[in-house]
C-alpha cells in the first residue's frame, strides 16, 4: 500500500505561481511512477504532469512550459511547480502513483487550486 498526501493549493490570481507538493510513505519501493492529475467541474480527470523512475518526464500539452514536475527521493516527496497560472488551471489537483507490480493506481485526497481573473 502508498499513502500519498497533498498539500500547497489555494487560491491565486492569474500569472501567479504555487507549488504543490505529494509526500508519499508506505511501500515507495513498489512505485514506478508518479504525477499529478486534474479535475475541474464537469470534465474529465486529465494528467497534468508526470515522472518516471528513472526520471522520464511528459506534460500535458496546455501545461508546457508553465508547470514543472521534479521529485526528492529523500523526502519521498514529488513537486508540481505551476507558473504563470491560467483560470483554466483552476481544478482539485490529484497525486497519482502507480506501482511496479499490476500496475495499481494510488489516490492522494485533492487539493484545490484556484485561480482568479
Amino acid at each position: 500500500q502508498v499513502q500519498l498526501v497533498e498539500s500547497g493549493g489555494g487560491l491565486v490570481q492569474a500569472g501567479g505561481s504555487l507549488r504543490l507538493s505529494c509526500a508519499a510513505s508506505g511501500s515507495i519501493f513498489s512505485i514506478n511512477a508518479m504525477g499529478w492529475y486534474r479535475q475541474a467541474p464537469g470534465k474529465q480527470r486529465e494528467l497534468v504532469a508526470g515522472i518516471f523512475s528513472g526520471g522520464n518526464t511528459t506534460y500535458a500539452d496546455s501545461v508546457k512550459g508553465r508547470f514543472t514536475i521534479s521529485r526528492d527521493n529523500a523526502k519521498n516527496t514529488v513537486y508540481l511547480q505551476m507558473n504563470s497560472l491560467k483560470p483554466e488551471d483552476t481544478a482539485v489537483y490529484y497525486c497519482n502513483a502507480v506501482a511496479i507490480v499490476g500496475g495499481i493506481d494510488y489516490w492522494g485526497q485533492g487539493t484545490q487550486v484556484t485561480v482568479s481573473s
